[in-house]
């Protein structure tokens, strides 16, 4: 059972990097990319036309029964553009293992597993979004192994009195969270037994949401994977039961 500190029920979720619902870390199929090669021609149809358009005013693409009238000038005016600050908002970034390292409710074996891949890089990833309404955005850091970037461990830092806390964490195989739209999203890949890394059975997608002084559990969705694709050979896990509430 997945292990939770500020969140109800106990945290269950994704897998190899990349996680979120449907699409999260350890994913089976590649995301296809659509070709541009229609777009790049409608761009050219559009820039004749407008050629064309000029041309039948004399060249000069002026109007031939005089200047336009006042309100078709107003009408034609651009509207005003949303001030900067409704744009997407800029977080100040912070140290991720610095966080890890200095957080209490982490055990020391992952503390002392916590080691660079090459140089200085880390397995960990970071992201920053509004979980709880705090004055600064909240900190999503997900811990993964070096060689298949499988995800270990999970959490949630908040803050509270000038200082990060942690609000919630997950710490199993194969757990990843992201943020979506104001919601955590914590998935954990499925695997039955003889599952290679790549291809696990399925996944559990669980999505929690902040009330008042902690996480609780919104949504869980289950999804199980074709066995048509990679190996072909796993057996199905038994289903699994949605989180308890």
């Amino acid at each position: 059972a997945p292990a939770a500190a500020g969140a109800s029920p106990p945290a269950g979720p994704p897998g190899a990097r990349g996680g979120g619902a449907g699409s999260g870390p350890g994913g089976r199929r590649p995301r296809r990319t659509a070709r541009a090669a229609g777009a790049t021609a409608v761009a050219g149809l559009v820039a004749v036309g407008l050629s064309l358009a000029a041309c039948s005013t004399g060249g000069t693409g002026s109007r031939d029964e005089g200047a336009a009238r006042t309100d078709e000038v107003a009408a034609a005016a651009p509207t005003s553009s949303p001030s900067a600050s409704e744009g997407p908002q800029s977080a100040e970034r912070v140290d991720p293992i610095a966080l890890l390292k200095a957080d209490p409710k982490i055990g020391d074996r992952l503390k002392d597993d916590l080691k660079p891949c090459v140089a200085d890089a880390y397995p960990v990833d970071a992201s920053y979004g509004d979980l709880t309404g705090a004055p600064a955005p909240d900190v999503v850091v997900n811990v993964m192994t070096c060689g298949d970037a499988v995800g270990i461990g999970t959490y949630v830092y908040r803050m509270q009195n000038d200082r990060y806390v942690n609000v919630f964490m997950a710490e199993e195989a194969a757990v990843y969270a992201t943020i979506d739209r104001g919601d955590l999203v914590v998935t954990r890949q499925v695997y039955a037994k003889g599952d290679p890394v790549a291809y696990p059975s399925g996944e559990d997608v669980i999505t929690y949401r902040w009330s008042g002084s902690r996480f609780t559990q919104h949504d869980w969705v289950h999804n199980d994977y074709s066995r048509a694709v990679g190996d072909g050979g796993a057996v199905e896990p038994a289903p699994s039961e949605p989180p308890a509430n």
